[in-house]
């Protein structure tokens, strides 16, 4: 199949490789860019874990790693859990790959009380981890060290493969790239061409951010990580 990566060029390298082992060409289509914020001050405090919910929240942590390599910390999921292991921190616990299994894990993990804990985040976050964990009874800061920007337009060799007609299939990460892929679709003309096209999707949320484009059908994986949506789309 040739299959659309919508994931930010940081994130698509292990995708598009996975998917090509598989027999698949992928073509990249990315839908938001990665911006490391610049002189980024983090609060002094006696930190207890980091909190980590997404692979580019490690790579912004740059300079700052240094200071936090000892903490112990806390991911969304499994691949964000295994980019933090690649920058060197050695005590890593991974949820189940959405943002209320981060903040249970953590709360069946420590005691609220003890000090405070650093969210390490974009500009725009996926659900209320700081909320939900302060509703527990924790402290938590959070550190917002990149920004997101989501593209204006389709990446030219995706229309033009949607409206050859030779897209088999997108693979949709996040709610926010489900509504910047539709709202796209619209804008450049190309979607009757879906009607072929199947959407392989993270989980429910990031389907229902499809407003009801006419895809041939979208299927959601069954857990939110990249092995359970690999094996979608081989099923």
């Amino acid at each position: 199949m040739r299959l659309l990566v919508t994931r930010p060029d940081e994130d698509a390298a292990s995708l598009i490789a996975a998917l090509t082992a598989l027999g698949h060409e992928a073509v990249a289509a990315p839908l938001l860019s990665i911006r490391i914020l610049p002189d980024v001050k983090i609060p002094d405090a006696d930190y207890r874990a980091l909190l980590v919910t997404s692979a580019n929240g490690v790579r912004a942590l740059g300079a700052h790693k240094a200071r936090f390599l000892s903490l112990k910390v806390f991911a969304v999921g499994e691949a964000s859990a295994d980019a933090v292991r690649a920058a060197g921190f050695t005590e890593v616990e991974a949820a189940e790959g959405y943002v209320l299994s981060l903040s249970a894990l953590v709360a069946r993990r420590l005691p609220p009380e003890g000090g405070p804990l650093l969210h390490i985040a974009g500009s725009v976050v996926a659900g209320d981890l700081k909320g939900d964990l302060e509703a527990r009874g924790f402290s938590v800061t959070r550190a917002v060290l990149y920004d997101a920007v989501s593209v204006t337009r389709l990446p030219d060799e995706a229309a033009v493969q949607l409206k050859a007609g030779r897209i088999d299939g997108v693979l949709l990460y996040s709610p926010r790239t489900a509504r910047t892929f539709a709202g796209l679709v619209q804008e450049s003309g190309v979607e009757d061409s879906l009607s072929g096209v199947t959407a392989y999707c993270l989980s429910q949320a990031v389907a229902d951010g499809l407003n009801g484009l006419g895809f041939a059908a979208i299927r959601v994986a069954a857990a939110p990580d990249q092995l359970s949506l690999l094996r979608l789309i081989e099923g």
